[in-house]
């Protein structure tokens, strides 16, 4: 009898650990290029696409390609967002605006396989009034490129493939160990490293079942003799 119920616990918990190993392999979100203001001193993320919006002369935004969840996931551009600074060689001239660019092309864990980000960097785009973000962007950028959704799946030519592909832990880690550090404003996950709660309780139920089934085992045995 006890062989048995020894048997059955480690069924049990062989399972939970299963459990518990598929939770870990889950996606880690998708890869593509988010889109930013820049309001104060803070990146938002932008409401709607850079096709659509319509920045006025001395707006600054941003675009950095990562892998994320969604929108409250999503890492912001790094680097200097100051106008003054990335516009002080394009001078104001009338009948146009000036958008302040910062483009982050990521770290190499967020790279497609085989492809290296370029450096972060930043552009002046001297663009018509009536310009979109996508106009800015393509005038000090290109080349772009689009899927048939006219989703933005390639600055300056970065990557070559791919667009809002979804990426999996296991890819998402690979280079890990030789990426740079994180931003500091960008949001860390580092919680989700641990075993789930689930797992623990998942444990915690095969220790109860295993202790019903010995004291039932014990009872069975007193019962006989």
């Amino acid at each position: 009898m006890t062989r048995r119920v020894a048997r059955v616990v480690l069924l049990f918990l062989a399972a939970f650990l299963l459990i518990g190993t598929a939770g870990q392999a889950q996606a880690a979100g998708y890869r593509y290029w988010s889109f930013w203001d820049h309001d104060g001193d803070r990146w938002v993320y932008a409401t709607q696409g850079p096709s659509l919006v319509r920045p006025s002369d001395g707006d600054v935004q941003g675009f950095r390609f990562a892998v994320s969840e969604n929108s409250g996931d999503a890492a912001k551009p790094r680097g200097a967002a100051d106008f003054a600074s990335i516009c002080a060689k394009t001078p104001a001239e009338d009948g146009s605006k000036r958008v302040a660019l910062v483009l982050d092309f990521g770290t190499a864990s967020d790279a497609p396989s085989g492809e290296t980000p370029p450096a972060p960097r930043t552009a002046c785009a001297r663009v018509s009034p009536d310009a979109t973000t996508a106009d800015a962007l393509a005038a000090a950028a290109g080349p772009l490129r689009y899927n048939t959704s006219a989703l933005l799946c390639g600055i300056a030519g970065y990557p070559k493939s791919g667009c809002g592909e979804q990426v999996s832990q296991k890819e998402k880690e690979k280079d890990d160990s030789t990426a740079p550090a994180a931003a500091p404003d960008q949001k860390d996950t580092s919680d989700d490293d641990g075993p789930s709660v689930g797992l623990y309780a998942g444990i915690a139920v095969v220790a109860a079942l295993a202790g019903a089934a010995t004291w039932q085992a014990r009872r069975r045995g007193n019962a006989t003799d």
